[in-house]
């Protein structure tokens, strides 16, 4: 059984677009998130979670590994007082093979590419995968870009 990590450490993201629910693994370069589709959800259509849905998961899921530099200090401590925007600068590939229902937990799989640092902004490029039981759901490549307000 792993440990559930607070999303909200390593995101800005809130209700309604908050699209994870928690990580299951964070490193500096690799983050699994969990989230199930609830009813009120904004990108839920009619019982089945949209393509944009799937993306923005995927995103702030590839999101937590860079963001985690900015709101989280060496010892895992909450960095206080930290606004950060981010938003998806490019997709460079994205596929998405089966939408998933209503109830549905997604699990999705973000490995960094490349990472590039100015002390201004973080730009990156990030591969993610999203399942539903182990079916393959999503899988594309993500550019983002990073900033502390």
């Amino acid at each position: 059984m792993q440990k559930a990590i607070d999303i909200h450490s390593y995101l800005p993201h809130r209700d309604p677009m908050l699209m994870v629910d928690f990580i299951v693994n964070i490193t500096a370069e690799k983050a699994e998130t969990v989230f199930t589709i609830k009813e009120d959800n904004v990108f839920l259509d009619n019982g089945v979670f949209c393509e944009a849905g799937l993306i923005e998961n995927a995103a702030q899921t590839c999101s937590s590994i860079v963001g985690k530099s900015y709101l989280v200090d060496d010892q895992a401590k909450d960095i206080p007082n930290v606004d950060v925007i981010g938003f998806i600068s490019s997709i460079r590939t994205v596929k998405i093979h089966k939408l998933p229902r209503l109830g549905s937990a997604i699990t999705t799989v973000a490995d960094l590419i490349s990472r590039y640092d100015t002390g201004g902004y973080t730009t990156c490029m990030v591969n993610c995968k999203s399942y539903c039981n182990d079916e393959l759901l999503l899988e594309g490549e993500i550019n983002l870009f990073i900033q502390e307000r």
